[in-house]
């Protein structure tokens, strides 16, 4: 129903901005990072909204992306995932880190997240793993000028993540940071463990 609201931060809340648009002012629930780049009331800003309908209340959600709220999105369609519920765990999580931990299957790095139990972060790796590309969080994989690919063998970037993850860092740390790294077909399981320890120390 509304793609996005921008305007003049009218009010800030605990948990939600009143901003003021065209003469009216709307309640918007963000989540603490938005919150936290907001010191004081009187700036302009933009954000992505979901519009919530239930049978005693009517909710707008704003976000500062539309891949955050497309993730937004997401969650709340897995089942004990509210409006809120998802918009604390965004709160607590960027969305890298949590689309890491939903690919490397942390339920640890999820259930640390106010009001998420084992069970839920179980739930939402379960439901939304193959539903998350990891191109979105590290972008189409590196080539050469010739157009060949150099993003190497994905069973030594696999290699790589299980050693970490045996050598006490979590899943999704040893993911995104063995992802991040550009692998040529020369390269070793070694040699990424070794330029992934430079990065994490």
């Amino acid at each position: 129903m509304i793609a996005f609201i921008k305007g003049q931060i009218s009010d800030i809340d605990t948990d939600k901005l009143v901003i003021e648009n065209q003469g009216m002012g709307y309640n918007v629930f963000v989540t603490s990072r938005v919150l936290s780049g907001v010191s004081t009331p009187g700036g302009t800003i933009k954000l992505y909204t979901y519009f919530s309908v239930k049978e005693d209340s009517m909710s707008l959600f704003g976000f500062p992306s539309k891949d955050e709220l497309d993730l937004f999105r997401k969650l709340i369609n897995v089942n004990g995932i509210g409006p809120k519920g998802a918009l604390s765990l965004l709160s607590f999580m960027t969305i890298d880190e949590l689309r890491l931990a939903i690919l490397s299957e942390d339920s640890k790095a999820i259930s640390k997240a106010p009001g998420i139990g084992a069970k839920t972060a179980s739930r939402i790796i379960i439901d939304l793993k193959d539903k998350i590309d990891i191109e979105n969080i590290f972008g189409n994989p590196a080539k050469e000028p010739d157009g060949n690919n150099v993003e190497g063998d994905e069973s030594i970037r696999n290699d790589a993540v299980e050693a970490l993850v045996a050598l006490g860092y979590s899943p999704s740390q040893a993911l995104g940071v063995v992802r991040s790294l550009p692998v040529s077909e020369h390269d070793n399981v070694e040699n990424i463990i070794k330029n992934a320890l430079k990065k994490m120390i």
